[in-house]
């Protein structure tokens, strides 16, 4: 073994300081940058918020159907055939829970989302999302997918499904450009203790019956029941006059270049893999029991 000289000593010691203060160097451009995303991120925060209710007066103006907390569902007859065929509805959402395991939380597609549902108490087997149709789940769902493709302007649609004993925070949507539609498929006998504020009303869900609200207007979700709740949740564009239609689209273009959208898009499609390789799964297991009988 040789031993090493001063001068071969002196050039590991400065090799080794290089290193420190290369580390040290990224470490401290990481940490720089991570503050700089952070500055970035509040004061888009910030002035979004003060963005979204400048467009949420505008919208009210150009609104061509009230602009009340809850609507009467009438003034829209597109939904009068997810009344017709609530029960076929109610069919495919219980073969999906079959595989409610595999239907992933709000807060797990929506991470942002943490305040007002965190935990798993809260499920969606999301169809639509910004428009973009959800192929995978959809097969899950053909009768639903066909009367959803119907609706004039569709942006989102999904099954909600919430535990017993469970409470979603009160909160508000981002704008007033869409109206959010409730349909009733599995509810709890004891109706009146699953239920809906939306600002100072209070919606209760029946199955086979529709409701239409603003979901701008503070609202809040309780099931104080022992049974599961589950209902079709889907949203549309607000009828508006034709510089509201405008502002509207706009303003879903730019929302798409957000995280808002770009991170609940990447988890839908993961959950979307997810879910068909469980019911593959269940598919091959039935298969080899039935062989084996």
């Amino acid at each position: 073994m040789f031993a090493c000289g001063p001068e071969s000593a002196t050039k590991a010691a400065l090799k080794s300081l290089e290193h420190i203060v290369s580390a040290a160097s990224e470490t401290e451009s990481a940490g720089l940058l991570e503050r700089i995303g952070q500055v970035r991120k509040r004061t888009v925060k910030r002035y979004g918020k003060r963005l979204i209710r400048k467009l949420r007066e505008t919208l009210a103006q150009q609104s061509l159907v009230s602009n009340n907390p809850v609507l009467d569902a009438r003034q829209f007859p597109d939904l009068d055939p997810f009344t017709e065929h609530w029960k076929e509805i109610r069919d495919e959402v219980r073969e999906i829970l079959k595989h409610r395991e595999a239907v992933p939380s709000f807060v797990e597609v929506s991470p942002d989302q943490t305040r007002i549902a965190n935990g798993k108490f809260w499920r969606t087997f999301i169809l639509f999302g910004f428009g973009t149709k959800m192929e995978k789940n959809c097969a899950q769902a053909p009768v639903t997918t066909r009367l959803l493709e119907a609706v004039p302007n569709l942006q989102t649609a999904w099954f909600s499904i919430m535990a017993p004993h469970s409470h979603v925070e009160a909160h508000r949507g981002v704008t007033k450009s869409i109206l959010r539609t409730h349909l009733g498929l599995i509810i709890p006998k004891d109706a009146e203790s699953c239920r809906l504020r939306v600002d100072q009303e209070i919606c209760v869900w029946r199955e086979g019956e529709i409701f239409v609200f603003d979901d701008t207007y503070e609202h809040e979700v309780w099931n104080d029941t022992d049974e599961e709740r589950v209902i079709l949740l889907f949203d549309f564009d607000r009828p508006m006059r034709l510089w509201g239609r405008i502002i509207n689209r706009s303003f879903i273009w730019a929302l798409k270049f957000t995280s808002y959208y770009q991170v609940p898009k990447k988890n839908m499609e993961n959950y979307e893999d997810k879910f068909e390789a469980a019911t593959r799964q269940a598919d091959k297991m039935l298969e080899a029991m039935s062989e084996k009988d």
